[in-house]
């Protein structure tokens, strides 16, 4: 399973889905996505159903299109948008104070089911995105036929990891010059 992880939250969603695997498929493939995010969601309790991936495979679908129409210079369609708004709205992020020993810490809870907060973080990541000026900068992967997008560090950046799509392109082309003829 190679699954691109490290670039902003709502591409790594739209990324959940490569060539040859989708890691909203089944409840353990969203669970190893969901573990290389450690750090960046709010751990979930348990096993999620097959209708809690289908919301999470629908958010993507809207994601999707969103960030589609941003790479292409428009605006996303009124339903997409709506649709990441509702994912926002099921529950929206508040301030919470908490005690620990002797100091207190100020941090974000959720109201809502478990999906709810999952879905809502990942609708924020991608209002996030979508609203960033680099936004404009996502590129679609170089890689014969990889379906990757990335927002590029550098300029010159041509496929999503150096190590997956760019070792292939790079070995593709040195059999290419030395092949026998």
């Amino acid at each position: 399973m190679e699954l691109l992880i490290g670039e902003p939250l709502a591409l790594d969603l739209v990324n959940t889905r490569t060539r040859d695997f989708d890691a909203l498929d089944t409840p353990e493939g969203f669970g190893i996505w969901l573990d290389r995010q450690a750090g960046r969601l709010t751990p979930s309790e348990g096993p999620f159903t097959a209708d809690d991936l289908g919301a999470v495979r629908d958010l993507r679908a809207h994601v999707e299109a969103a960030v589609g129409a941003v790479r292409r210079g428009e605006g996303p369609s009124l339903e997409t948008v709506e649709a990441i708004n509702v994912a926002m709205r099921a529950a929206p992020a508040y301030a919470h104070l908490d005690v620990v020993g002797d100091a207190l810490t100020k941090g974000a809870r959720r109201d809502g089911d478990r999906r709810a907060r999952l879905l809502a973080q990942l609708a924020e990541a991608a209002a996030d995105l979508l609203t960033d000026p680099a936004a404009g900068r996502i590129r679609a992967c170089e890689g014969p036929g990889c379906r990757m997008i990335f927002l590029p560090a550098h300029p010159r950046r041509r496929w999503c990891s150096p190590e997956l799509c760019g070792n292939r392109v790079r070995v593709a082309r040195h059999y290419r010059r030395h092949k026998p003829e």
